[in-house]
């Protein structure tokens, strides 16, 4: 027999109650078991569980569920009626940085209204738009568009650009008036409808066309608004491979260490220093490792810029020798193909105004020059793809007897417990990048009816049908929430799983419930090393990433959210590109 924390519960027989999507299974007896929480009404009691404690111990696996076969319903976050009305007041002075300090990327927002109200007698609406985030539950002006005179079909040209957060749920609000008069203060015009959302709901659409709404949650006529996303990156990135002949000789006793560094201008009319090579020892023909920078930051994404290129004969001293530079742009080191090389005569000023018979300081030649594009997280979100979330909840006996408040299954009727908190953190972001929002959710070390076997992967609503819909456009990436309170009985079998997993389309976070010694999942997240299975083979790449519950039990929630979902873009961006699988109607380089 194992020990206690190995045994596991045992799922008494059930009727079925019917909430969102998901035949949830009830009973007349024991305690109730909140294991989801219903996001459209936000009411805890919307799935129940009925458990108690198994008698008899059974040895349990690894908690690695591969399969999806339960769905439950995540509902749609609260439109303006719900989340609340307010009087618009506000002035458009510049609100304070909203968000955290670690921004994936900037996000451009167009806006265009279709069959507006018309407010004007003699005359049609002069609608404008304003932009409102929420923040600590107030929602803040961020900026407004200009006004289209007598248009009840507008199409801004101010865009509205924010900070994305993908760890975040970032709530937007787009309010349209009607300009009256020269007031900044927005009750001094026409309201012509609202229209809220998350961010995340419009960059995982790129476009999306609502309904707008009045105060009172009613259609604002036929108004309509249509809201297009676009990241506002430079993510291409070139690829320099470089060489050098017959350079000038500097050291007495030798050659030349020869490197080189590359200059941009800056602000203020001086060089600025973007890339150093590295140094080739006892050579006049140095081969340099190609190397790769963002283009942005070569020449602030202008392929016409000047750019300085300086030869150098390295000094471990620091002093080193000057042998020569050149200017260029990118657009001439286009020039240079695998085939057909480019060379540039590097020039040392001193030299050629002292020397009449001077040529150069030696050749660098560019052997090639290559301008791809890195692709972003945002960038495959934009591209269609989608983020499957799956569930997967640890029901053994180590959680307690759900009866007693110190048990991690037990429901507060106060509040909730580190199982719900945890699937809330990471659902409310996920949702917005599944297209169904249809979620399967799927536990682990119970016993079931009718025969009481112990099984290690069940549909919590005892309905394993497939529930995903067929159709769904661009890639599709999966997401594995474990939520465990015990350590791993079989870590041979768990390594090499996550080894195997880490070629698929997926990532695996696993959040620790209780004070146990979690070590062991500590170990297979591969933040300082490389992954390994018991045979030897490396992880492909990072794919899990563990979060103890108990750093987080006196945080706000969205601070638990952050640190779950910290590692997630990247993760997905690793996958796609270890696959050389460029975003869905990508623009080419």
């Amino acid at each position: 027999a194992l020990p206690e924390r190995a045994q596991p519960l045992q799922l008494l027989p059930a009727t079925s109650v019917t909430s969102g999507a998901a035949s949830v299974p009830t009973s007349p007896r024991g305690v109730e078991e909140r294991v989801l929480l219903s996001f459209a009404s936000r009411e805890p009691s919307a799935l129940r569980r009925r458990l108690r404690i198994a008698e008899t111990p059974c040895e349990l696996r690894a908690p690695l569920l591969w399969s999806s076969r339960l769905c439950c319903s995540w509902g749609s976050v609260p439109g303006a009626a719900a989340l609340g009305s307010m009087a618009y007041t506000m002035s458009p002075s510049p609100a304070a940085p909203v968000g955290s300090q670690y921004c994936v990327c900037k996000v451009e927002l167009s806006i265009c209204g279709q069959n507006l109200l018309d407010r004007d007698v003699t005359s049609k609406s002069d609608p404008f738009c304003v932009l409102f985030m929420e923040v600590n539950g107030k929602w803040v002006e961020l900026d407004r568009t200009e006004t289209a005179v007598n248009n009840l079909n507008p199409a801004f040209a101010k865009k509205f650009i924010i900070d994305y957060h993908f760890e975040e749920v970032q709530k937007l609000k787009f309010a349209l008036f009607d300009q009256d008069k020269s007031s900044t203060q927005l009750y001094e015009h026409d309201f012509l409808g609202e229209f809220s959302c998350t961010l995340g709901t419009i960059v995982s659409s790129k476009k999306i066309t609502r309904t707008l709404l009045l105060g009172n949650g009613k259609p604002a006529g036929k108004g309509m608004i249509t809201i297009a996303a676009q990241e506002l990156s430079d993510n291409r990135v070139i690829t320099l491979s470089m060489a050098g002949r017959k350079l000038d000789k500097k050291d007495l006793f030798g050659k030349s260490d020869p490197f080189l560094e590359f200059y941009k201008p800056g602000d203020d009319g001086k060089w600025m220093l973007v890339h150093r090579t590295e140094v080739i020892k006892y050579t006049l023909d140095p081969v340099w490792k190609p190397f790769t920078v963002p283009l942005v930051s070569l020449c602030d994404g202008d392929m016409e810029k000047l750019i300085k290129v300086v030869c150098y004969d390295y000094d471990s001293d620091g002093g080193h020798d000057f042998i020569g530079e050149f200017q260029t742009s990118v657009a001439r080191l286009c020039e240079a193909q695998d085939a057909s090389p480019l060379e540039l005569e590097c020039i040392n000023p001193k030299k050629q105004k002292k020397k009449k018979n001077y040529k150069n300081s030696g050749i660098i030649i560019v052997k090639s020059c290559k301008i791809t594009r890195d692709f972003s997280f945002l960038d495959y979100i934009l591209g269609g793809c989608q983020l499957m979330f799956t569930v997967g909840i640890d029901f053994t006996a180590s959680n307690g007897n759900p009866q007693e408040p110190s048990s991690l299954h037990y429901i507060n009727p106060l509040g909730t417990n580190e199982y719900l908190s945890a699937i809330w953190a990471v659902g409310q972001i996920i949702q917005d990048y599944d297209s169904d929002k249809m979620f399967p959710a799927l536990g682990f070390g119970a016993q079931l009816p009718p025969d009481w076997k112990v099984s290690h992967e069940f549909a919590i609503n005892f309905n394993p049908r497939n529930p995903f819909c067929s159709g769904v456009e661009g890639i599709q990436y999966f997401i594995l929430l474990i939520i465990t309170d015990g350590v791993i009985s079989d870590m041979d079998e768990t390594r090499h799983a996550v080894v195997q997993a880490s070629k698929l389309p997926m990532s695996i976070i696993i959040v620790g419930v209780g004070n146990a010694d979690f070590a062991a999942m500590e170990f297979l997240d591969g933040d300082s090393r490389v992954l390994h299975s018991h045979t030897g083979e490396e992880a492909v790449r990072d794919i899990v990433q563990f979060v103890p519950f108990r750093n987080f039990r006196n945080v706000p929630k969205e601070t638990l959210a952050k640190a779950v979902l910290a590692e997630l873009p990247q993760q997905v961006v690793q996958y796609f590109k270890h696959q050389n699988l460029p975003p869905i109607n990508s623009e080419p380089a």
